[in-house]
């Protein structure tokens, strides 16, 4: 048992002295200093451009309800019912053998009349050659000139009749007065329709193929129910209002060249892109906004008519800037300021000037320089000479 003893404490005593050897300091250093996992992004130069946010309606540059102007069957309808149809092409045709009659029957005047005008004046010369060799009274060759000029009189009226019943007869074929996507048929073949009355053809200028536009994206017709109502799709237009203090800005950069406008859906998904085209004339004082149009060419129909769309103005665009994610720059007793990742991965706390913020960019004017690194994820935890371990933005820990 004392040999047993000894040889333990023996084994004991060298275990310790092994510990404390020189060479055993190296095989166990002393624990690493913890560094802290965050994510990193680069400065970065690019251009940004300006954008000013706003809600904006989709509109048609020409609504058009289609009318008719003489009253009559439906004898044909030549679309469908959702169909696009050209300017000019035939959409309905009314039964045309009244008016057909109706002309024939003017005509027919208009020729009767005619015909005892010529007689009427075949007398009056006659007449005045016997007056001038005073064979006849005076006052019946002066009866006879005004036989001769009511004669004419009742020709214009006949030629205005044959007008008006050529007009009518026109009528009876309905033409598309502009190009567009037709809505729902408000008539079926053979239905008997009747023109608007005047009081109500009064309310949008009527036009010859029996229509009424009064243009715009808005249309009216007194209360008349439209065959069917035609829309233009493209171009077409978006309006929206931003605040009047932009206005100064908006109408300098527009002079220089037309804006671009972007159209987002409510999802969030770019739709189109197109121009400013109207800056309007006056400030609405209730709102303190003005009232802008942008068109969009829309030749795949992306904006429908009436769609509320989220619009992104550029005003202009910021040249070579100095930029970081948004995330990177955070708020303090003196204002903004950002971590930069410098040498042996220690942070340092660097107060910045940020220009703009747009889109999860931060443009920077200055504090920073091109390529430095900041931290843009874990800030929290961090403060000046802190060691950081820059993690993938997929893998680094949440540290708020």
């Amino acid at each position: 048992m004392v040999i047993v003893v000894a040889t333990l404490g023996l084994a004991a005593l060298a275990a310790l002295a092994w510990r404390f050897a020189p060479g055993a300091a190296a095989d166990n250093p002393p624990a690493a200093v913890l560094a802290v996992p965050v994510e990193a992004a680069s400065v970065t130069v690019k251009d940004v451009p300006a954008i000013l946010p706003a809600l904006g309606t989709v509109l048609s540059v020409d609504t058009v309800n289609v009318m008719p102007q003489v009253n009559g069957r439906i004898m044909k309808i030549y679309f469908k019912q959702g169909d696009e149809v050209t300017s000019g092409q035939k959409l309905f045709e009314i039964d045309p053998r009244p008016y057909q009659a109706a002309l024939a029957q003017a005509q027919g005047e208009l020729v009767r009349d005619q015909a005892a005008l010529s007689e009427a004046e075949m007398d009056l010369v006659r007449y005045q050659d016997l007056l001038a060799e005073n064979s006849i009274a005076k006052q019946t060759a002066q009866d006879q000139a005004k036989v001769v000029a009511q004669d004419k009189g009742t020709i214009e009226l006949d030629q205005a009749d044959v007008q008006t019943a050529a007009l009518n007869l026109s009528y009876c074929q309905i033409n598309a007065p502009v190009g567009g996507k037709t809505g729902a048929l408000q008539v079926d073949l053979g239905n008997y329709v009747q023109a608007a009355s005047s009081a109500e053809s009064s309310v949008g200028a009527q036009s010859e193929n029996g229509t009424a536009n009064s243009g715009g994206g808005t249309t009216s017709t007194g209360g008349a129910t439209p065959l069917v109502t035609i829309t233009q799709m493209h171009p077409i237009f978006v309006s929206f209002s931003v605040p009047e203090s932009q206005l100064g800005t908006i109408r300098e950069n527009q002079a220089k060249a037309p804006l671009s406008v972007e159209a987002y859906s409510q999802a969030g998904k770019l739709i189109a892109t197109g121009k400013l085209t109207l800056i309007n004339n006056q400030v609405n004082a209730a709102t303190g906004t003005i009232m802008l149009e942008a068109t969009f060419a829309n030749q795949h129909e992306e904006l429908w008519p009436n769609e509320f769309v989220a619009v992104r103005l550029i005003e202009f665009v910021r040249r070579g800037v100095l930029t970081v994610p948004a995330t990177a720059v955070l708020t303090g007793p003196n204002g903004p300021y950002v971590y930069v990742i410098g040498a042996g991965s220690k942070v340092s706390r660097t107060d910045v000037a940020v220009t703009a913020t747009q889109d999860n960019i931060a443009v920077i004017g200055k504090g920073l320089r091109s390529r430095q690194q900041v931290v843009t994820a874990g800030q929290y935890r961090l403060d000046n000479g802190t060691v950081v371990n820059v993690h993938p933005a997929s893998a680094a820990p949440a540290t708020s």
